[in-house]
């Protein structure tokens, strides 16, 4: 990933340009779906925001140039449609996780492209295979990757957004965790 396109010795006011400016609205948007979405207690509500959320996050990862985090984030949106509709298949998720990888072979620029590469594949592991709490640990792993692929492009808005989706993702692990304990008793 190249860090919003910049290059050695510039000061960072040349880097307001209308793709920054852009680049960084975009990421306040996600911020603004992520927490709504990691919120909720269920699963189908969380899946529809992050449609929205990638749909903010390919933009933004496109206007900073950072294009296999970009292409991985688009393939999201597919990811968590076909996620809803054919929970638990195998076939479906290794067609994803194939996809993901192809995405980031095409698009590879660097080392780092890693990160998004392995954020995709562990989110697409929790959509498809988990509910619940397990599935928002998995989540939680892959925005860890999120949050450093943001930190590299320069993006606040979106690296925020991934650190209050971690934030918000341990709290409602904790309700949904009470809620559990609450039922048994």
């Amino acid at each position: 990933m190249r860090p919003g396109g910049r290059s050695p010795g510039r000061s960072p006011l040349e880097y307001w340009d209308i793709h920054f400016i852009a680049g960084q609205a975009t990421g306040f948007a996600a911020l603004v779906i992520c927490v709504m979405a990691f919120a909720s207690k269920r699963d189908d509500r969380l899946l529809l925001l992050l449609v929205f959320a990638n749909v903010a996050f390919a933009a933004q990862f496109f206007l900073f140039g950072a294009r296999v985090a970009g292409a991985i984030s688009a393939l999201i949106i597919l990811r968590i449609l076909l996620a809803r509709r054919y929970k638990g298949s195998w076939p479906i998720m290794a067609t994803m996780l194939a996809a993901t990888g192809l995405v980031s072979w095409i698009g590879w620029e660097q080392p780092l492209d890693v990160i998004p590469l392995t954020a995709g594949l562990l989110g697409t592991i929790a959509m498809f295979m988990l509910d619940g709490i397990p599935m928002r640990l998995l989540l939680a792993a892959a925005a860890t990757c999120w949050v450093a692929s943001n930190v590299l492009v320069g993006s606040v808005g979106a690296a925020l957004a991934e650190l209050l989706v971690l934030t918000t993702n341990a709290v409602t692990i904790l309700r949904l965790s009470r809620d559990r304990r609450e039922a048994i008793a």
